[in-house]
């Protein structure tokens, strides 16, 4: 919708960690897709255009930094296996259908519009190792009206071969990936070697130039996810007495690269991260189906580090973003039990800034709604819920938090535009 309208409801929104705002009947005033204000009420003199949500709940759209693209159609497959033995069983035969673009294209589609229903606009995502199906992601991704960056998999050794390329085929289709990817207004590539057991020293030292080349190019990739990963890395990069200097090593470990899971990063491979740039995604749903651990998140918080969520599906079996903060919280619980309630658990309001405002963050996006930039949000009606005794609209928001579905939600806007449900 074009010109100036203002969008009504009840507002919630996190300006910093552990912090709550909220606006009974509240204004989002948006020009041209752009937001001008957020505010209680219309200013004097001005008369946009209204369209009110009336009593239903507005908060900014959410992001999610992790997620397999490929593996959607295995959600919920496979949960009583750990890390290495789920990828052999499952998640590379599954992969290595994407060698066919139909196929890849019926898979995203579905993919792409679940994500806008469940109120989530911005991701951080790994595809296969297939350049065409990559860019069939971007291109249904962009068409749902989902913004955000993609990464071809990179995976030379350590897999059946029809999911590994050579180092040269791997490099080669990388930069024709990188080459290709202008045509998207809202999608950007990443760098993305799947993990150290998978990429040769050699396709890491390429990948290492080819970053130095692409200064502007961010790269993804996961760490100390699960022990035996990084014993097993440990055999391979034997020079690296820790999991992240394989990625120094290679010049892949700077500002802006995204690691997931790091539930084993200790002390010195946090202060690493942190000096270094690197985002942790925290993957709670994850690293409990596919029996890694629990990240020492609060740490990581308390440290200053940049942190944020991700679904990792199907490692993590649910899409929904506000699933992954309420799993995020409980398991948070458990290590505030396991640490002799040292540990403070996460709260609802810092679970919700995980999912909104830190991911923004990485997009380069303000807190909350984001005046001068486009409108980022998501409407729920959550009427099916009784509110008695008068619920307060945090206690609203913690609600949909743990209970909410897509059902619930009534509209979505990314990119200043209204995304069809």
């Amino acid at each position: 919708m074009q010109g100036l309208y203002a969008i009504e409801g009840n507002l919630a929104f996190a300006p910093a960690l552990g912090e709550l705002t909220t606006i009974p009947r509240g204004y989002i005033i948006v020009e041209d897709g752009i937001v001008r204000d957020v505010c209680k009420r219309l200013p004097s003199g001005l008369s946009p255009e209204v369209i009110s949500y009336g009593d239903a709940i507005i908060t900014p759209s959410f992001c999610d930094l992790h997620l397999h693209a490929p593996q959607f159609p295995m959600l919920g497959t496979g949960m009583d296996l750990q890390l290495l033995e789920w990828l052999s069983t499952y998640t590379f035969p599954l992969e290595a259908r994407f060698v066919d673009t139909a196929y890849a294209q019926r898979v995203y589609r579905k993919l792409a519009r679940a994500l806008v229903r469940r109120g989530t606009t911005r991701v951080c995502m790994f595809s296969s190792i297939h350049r065409e199906a990559t860019l069939v992601l971007m291109r249904e991704l962009e068409r749902a009206g989902i913004t955000g960056y993609v990464g071809k998999v990179n995976m030379d050794r350590n897999g059946p071969k029809d999911v590994l390329e050579s180092t040269e085929q791997s490099v080669e289709e990388t930069r024709r990936f990188l080459d290709e990817c202008g045509q998207y207004a809202h999608l950007k590539p990443l760098l993305t070697p799947r993990f150290v057991p998978s990429c040769t020293d050699a396709l890491m030292q390429q990948l290492g130039d080819i970053a130095r080349e692409y200064p502007d190019v961010r790269i993804q990739s996961h760490l100390s996810e699960n022990m035996e990963e990084i014993a097993w890395v440990k055999e391979l990069s034997p020079d690296c007495a820790q999991y992240w200097q394989v990625y120094e090593k290679f010049g892949l470990f700077k500002p802006h690269t995204l690691m997931a899971h790091c539930v084993y990063s200790d002390e010195a491979e946090r202060a690493a991260m942190k000096r270094a740039g690197v985002w942790v995604v925290h993957c709670p749903d994850s690293n409990t189906n596919v029996a890694s651990g629990i990240a020492p998140i609060r740490k990581m918080l308390q440290e200053g580090m940049q942190v944020a969520m991700g679904s990792d599906i199907a490692g993590g079996a649910k899409l929904s973003m506000t699933d992954v903060a309420a799993e995020a919280i409980r398991v948070s619980k458990l290590r505030w039990l396991f640490s002799d309630k040292k540990e403070d658990f996460l709260t609802v309001a810092e679970a919700f800034y995980l999912i909104t405002t830190a991911g923004q963050a990485y997009f380069g996006a303000q807190p909350g709604f984001g005046e001068g930039e486009p409108l980022h949000a998501v409407v729920f009606d959550d009427s099916r819920f009784v509110h008695e005794p008068k619920k307060s609209l945090q206690e609203r928001l913690e609600r949909l938090i743990y209970l909410s579905n897509p059902s619930d939600i009534i509209a979505v806007y990314s990119e200043g535009k209204k995304a069809a449900l």
